[in-house]
């Protein structure tokens, strides 16, 4: 499978933006563990602090690849763009967040991702990108079919 890692604005910071919250390790460092674990998989990070950019991606790969995990970051509380172009991709969509969003500041708690997405999973650390991997590959075919 061919599955993109989108993660939007301030992920860029993993590891050292509140390590009490995101904790300590970077991205690109976890990205190496997950490329190593999903060996038999081709995976693929991209990662903007521009809405514009990650809707750009969004409808490079949205048509073509087998999944898409990501995390929107704050723009996951904002943006009807970003769900307005996972709704109009036919790639599935799993939305992903660190932290349990539903359990911080009360504005965190609405999601306009979640209900375009096929999964969403919140408040694992970084072990929810495996998991969001992890549906993808074990629920493919029934992603494929809900797809537009």
């Amino acid at each position: 499978m061919k599955i993109l890692i989108l993660n939007g604005p301030n992920l860029n910071l993993l590891g050292r933006r509140e390590p009490e919250i995101y904790g300590s390790q970077s991205f690109e460092a976890y990205f190496d563990i997950l490329e190593t674990k999903y060996s038999d998989q081709q995976l693929y990070y991209f990662q903007s602090n521009h809405e514009g950019k990650l809707i750009d991606k969004l409808h490079e790969v949205g048509f073509l690849w087998d999944g898409i995990v990501f995390n929107a970051g704050g723009y996951t509380h904002t943006s009807i763009a970003l769900a307005d172009a996972v709704a109009a991709i036919k790639t599935p969509v799993t939305e992903v967040h660190i932290s349990n969003i539903y359990e911080r500041e009360p504005f965190r708690h609405h999601s306009y991702l979640k209900n375009v997405c096929v999964e969403s999973i919140v408040g694992q650390g970084l072990k929810g990108y495996d998991m969001c991997i992890d549906f993808l590959i074990k629920n493919y075919n029934q992603c494929k079919s809900k797809s537009k």
